[in-house]
């Protein structure tokens, strides 16, 4: 009798087994794969791509008015302030209808002759769109549009035959890129805004909302002109092929789409190869604030977790989206949205952001930085300009990305949530409301941004008091760090220096060598080497006018370019203050340079 009730159980309990079995099974076929790509990742993924130069440099949008008027109150207050933009965004509303592509003239009147006037201030235009044909459209003043639609589903242009999607702009079907008919008609309306001579799209991320949805629930495939699609390779169509047909249209065109954001896409929004520049959102204006401690205690400091988007929540996001392989990644700076900005976050953000691909400011909240306090206008500003100095630095990595090479971003594992920015400097930013931070510097010899003189020995716990001026970041001995300097904000140049290649060079190892990459030209190679007493400088490559910073103990006693001496005070000079020595050169012939 035993031996026949263990037989039954057994039974039971197989039955049971493979009933898990089939069940995990099919959450497998119906959800991950199909929704994350997992475990494909290296099938979707190639290496990113060129991201144009003009996208590493400032970008500024904002989410509360939306008008033409309020576009040219910010950006007149930006230049009178000096503050770098080359990047507008406008985001949504911008159109009658969402991804109608008419612009609305209510909110931007005349707005052919405005967009050839902020193309002709040197600005670039980046517009906001998903892959929807919607039928009802929250927050416009057009709130129904079945006829929109209607047009669409009749002539079979969009996926699952038409069917209704709700998402946070409304309700719509979703545009189907393996019709050719249907992009026929998709691209016939976009024209209309590539006329306008617009540069980019920011891709926002509803194309993970398409999937047949039943009593409430997604399976994530739908029907499409060549038969059955998942999730995911839809969201691929959207993003590859809306960058595509960019570049068709302008070889510097370029997208912004989502990397890895929260953890919902382990994998990314974007495949690599067709996201150029990425961002993650949404997070709060929020940090670990003393306030909050006080509040609620050591416990309940990790307000991600908590279902607060917040600082800490952008700085996980961009570098695991930079573990996967995102090349030029960002946030929105002080946060996308929430009630007041904490001065103190918006000046930690933004200078976190100078060392991140994209520096994006914008969102919710007062971006007219005049209008908030002195402190942060003046700290802002100056990081502002570090960001668009290191341009010539980022776009090194933007090319050895590209070739599979090194990427601008890259975690590691020691501290909390450092990273190298490129290979020359180390990254530990501060995402708490305070001063006093420790930084957990790696092996090898370092030299801190802000006092660069002294050499600090690596495999060890620096610990600093970094007033809000100040940042932690780190140069790695030996490092050559290109950078076209405009201003004096960042106290390493002048407006002098403007159209010089400015390279800051410390020569702590016997040689090092650093290729400045530029999009339409032939590269320039700084190289350095140490011959006994004396540092061989050499630049290869494209000649360019150049200002040359190198670290140095005490003044040179003798400076050759090309074997005739230079002038003290003219062709060079020995900044004793700050231990460098400045060559400023025009024009050579071979480019060696003997510092004795």
């Amino acid at each position: 009798m035993s031996k026949q009730i263990g037989r039954h159980w057994k039974k039971v309990a197989w039955f049971f087994f493979w009933v898990l079995i089939t069940l995990g099974g099919l959450a497998y076929v119906l959800f991950f794969y199909p929704f994350r790509g997992i475990p494909f990742n290296a099938q979707r993924h190639g290496n990113p791509p060129l991201t144009p130069v003009w996208a590493l440099e400032c970008w500024l949008w904002e989410d509360d008015v939306n008008t033409a008027a309020f576009v040219d109150e910010l950006l007149a207050g930006y230049a009178e302030h000096d503050i770098p933009v080359r990047t507008v965004i406008l985001d949504s509303p911008w159109s009658y209808r969402y991804n109608d592509f008419d612009v609305d003239t209510l909110l931007y009147p005349n707005h052919k002759d405005w967009f050839a006037q902020k193309q002709d201030q040197g600005y670039r235009m980046v517009l906001w769109m998903t892959s929807y044909v919607n039928s009802v459209n929250k927050g416009l003043a057009l709130k129904d549009s079945p006829e929109f639609l209607e047009e669409a589903k009749s002539k079979g242009y969009l996926t699952g035959g038409g069917n209704i999607i709700s998402w946070w702009k409304g309700k719509g079907g979703a545009i189907d890129y393996s019709n050719p008919e249907a992009m026929k008609w998709w691209r016939g309306k976009q024209d209309k805004v590539y006329e306008l001579g617009i540069d980019g799209w920011k891709l926002d991320g509803a194309a993970t909302y398409n999937a047949t949805w039943i009593f409430g629930l997604p399976f994530f495939y739908v029907t499409s002109a060549t038969g059955w699609m998942t999730t995911r390779t839809y969201m691929d169509h959207y993003y590859r092929d809306e960058l595509a047909y960019g570049l068709s249209k302008n070889s510097e065109f370029t997208t912004l789409s989502r990397g890895i954001d929260r953890g919902y896409h382990p994998e990314g929004f974007a495949p690599i190869e067709a996201s150029p520049v990425s961002w993650v959102g949404d997070q709060e204006h929020k940090w670990v604030s003393q306030e909050l401690l006080a509040e609620h205690g050591e416990e309940k400091v990790d307000i991600a977790l908590e279902g607060i988007e917040g600082f800490e929540s952008a700085i996980n996001s961009i570098l695991e989206s930079a573990r996967v392989g995102y090349n030029v990644i960002g946030s929105d700076v002080a946060g996308f949205s929430g009630k007041e900005i904490p001065p103190r976050l918006y000046i930690r953000w933004a200078q976190f952001s100078a060392f991140c691909g994209l520096f994006m400011n914008g969102g919710h909240g007062e971006r007219r930085l005049w209008l908030r306090s002195q402190e942060e206008l003046e700290i802002i500003r100056e990081y502002s300009w570090l960001h668009t100095e290191l341009v010539p630095y980022m776009y090194h990595y933007v090319v050895t990305g590209h070739e599979g090479g090194a990427l601008l971003q890259k975690p590691i594992e020691q501290g909390e949530h450092q990273y190298y920015f490129g290979e020359e400097l180390l990254i530990a930013p501060i995402f708490r409301d305070q001063q006093n931070w420790n930084v957990s510097l790696p092996a090898g010899k370092w030299r801190y941004w802000f006092d660069d003189r002294k050499v600090i020995e690596g495999k060890a716990t620096v610990k600093g008091d970094y007033a809000l001026d100040k940042f932690p970041v780190y140069i790695k001995a030996g490092a050559i760090i290109p950078m076209n300097i405009e201003r004096s904000y960042t106290g390493i140049g002048s407006k002098a220096d403007k159209g010089y290649l400015t390279v800051l060079i410390y020569p702590d190892l016997e040689s090092h060598s650093f290729e400045v990459h530029c999009e339409k030209a032939e590269s320039t190679v700084v190289s350095y080497e140490r011959k006994d007493t004396e540092l061989h400088v050499k630049l290869t490559g494209k000649k360019v006018p150049h200002v040359l910073r190198i670290v140095m103990d005490s003044a040179p006693s003798e400076v050759l370019l090309d074997g005739q001496k230079l002038g003290k005070d003219e062709g060079y000079h020995y900044d004793s203050e700050k231990g460098k020595l400045v060559i400023k050169t025009q024009t050579y012939q071979n480019g060696v340079y003997e510092i004795k």
